[in-house]
């Protein structure tokens, strides 16, 4: 956004968090946390103003606001200060009460466990019959990170892992296809990742979910996606991930079975995942005039292995 609609952003959330009171105001100036092309984010005290992307579609921005404020997500979603958005600069704006984010410079606190008892809880709430709920946004997510590298390295050989990985997906990882039947009618974040946690109230309260930007219905599996990229890849350490694993399963999650082999049911959205993060090292870099770093050249050698798998594994197969 442009620096006077990120003053104007902050301007909300300072009304928001501080009404009239007839006194000089004394509180610090807002404070920008975010400000990408998919959001900006500023928060003034106990509120948070988010600017949502241009072009987001209002009626589905509504439903999924509504998800967040009711009462079967009370304690799994962080609830809006409001219920509809506000027009401002051209873009849909939302208020939310400010949480404690998960501290980046102590990993070894991060809430895998707890996230993953979250997730199940909303994978196991039945999408509230009041609400006309769009599908989840992971597969279009993926299918956009695609499509922005092509757009960032038109032609560029290097691409081609990650464009063979693509193409190895079924159609429906691709968004070209709805999912499976048995597996589309669940509530689903979409972009499940440990940026999207902040215990509330803050600082001390308990974890809850944010962002429902990408949220609605799908396959549970792909929230689940995230983590389990990682863990195949290499970048998620396996005490990590069967710590996630089975708080999911303990909280009868329904994305993987109670017991026995996941990978049947996770192999693709994590190769969706996969491809998804190289697909956008690989803009980012290019972008920013740079080579990939290691963590990025992880994710795309990770596409080299997955070009030669066979679409779906079945019931069995190890990934």
């Amino acid at each position: 956004m442009t620096t006077a609609a990120v003053r104007a952003l902050g301007a909300l959330a300072h009304r928001a968090a501080h009404p009239p009171s007839g006194t000089a105001c004394v509180c610090p100036p807002p404070v920008t946390l975010a400000d990408r092309a998919d959001g900006t984010v500023v928060r003034s005290g106990q509120v948070v103003a988010k600017a949502h992307a241009p072009g987001t579609p209002v009626p589905d921005l509504l439903t999924r606001i509504a998800l967040a404020d009711h009462p079967r997500l009370a304690g799994i979603l962080l609830a809006p200060l409001r219920p509809r958005p506000v027009a401002l600069h051209g873009r849909a704006v939302t208020l939310w009460p400010h949480g404690e984010p998960v501290d980046a410079d102590d990993p070894d606190a991060a809430p895998w466990a707890e996230a993953a008892v979250l997730l199940a809880g909303l994978h196991r709430t039945p999408p509230p019959p009041s609400l006309a709920l769009p599908p989840m946004r992971g597969p279009a997510k993926a299918a956009l990170a695609v499509a922005r590298m092509r757009a960032a390295r038109p032609g560029d050989p290097a691409t081609a892992p990650v464009l063979a990985a693509w193409r190895r997906l079924p159609a429906w990882a691709r968004d070209e296809a709805p999912p499976p039947a048995r597996r589309s009618r669940f509530l689903c974040h979409g972009d499940l990742h440990l940026g999207q946690l902040v215990r509330h109230p803050a600082p001390h309260g308990p974890w809850t979910l944010i962002d429902v930007d990408d949220a609605g219905l799908g396959d549970p599996a792909w929230d689940l996606a995230r983590p389990a990229a990682w863990y195949a890849a290499g970048l998620l350490p396996s005490d990590i991930w069967r710590c996630f694993l089975d708080a999911y399963r303990a909280a009868g999650g329904p994305a993987a079975p109670a017991e026995g082999d996941p990978w049947p049911e996770l192999d693709v959205p994590a190769r969706a995942l996969t491809v998804q993060s190289a697909a956008l090292a690989y803009a980012k870099s290019a972008a920013q005039g740079r080579a990939v770093d290691e963590v990025e050249r992880t994710m795309i050698d990770a596409c080299v292995r997955i070009a030669s798998l066979p679409t779906e594994l079945a019931a069995g197969d190890s990934s």
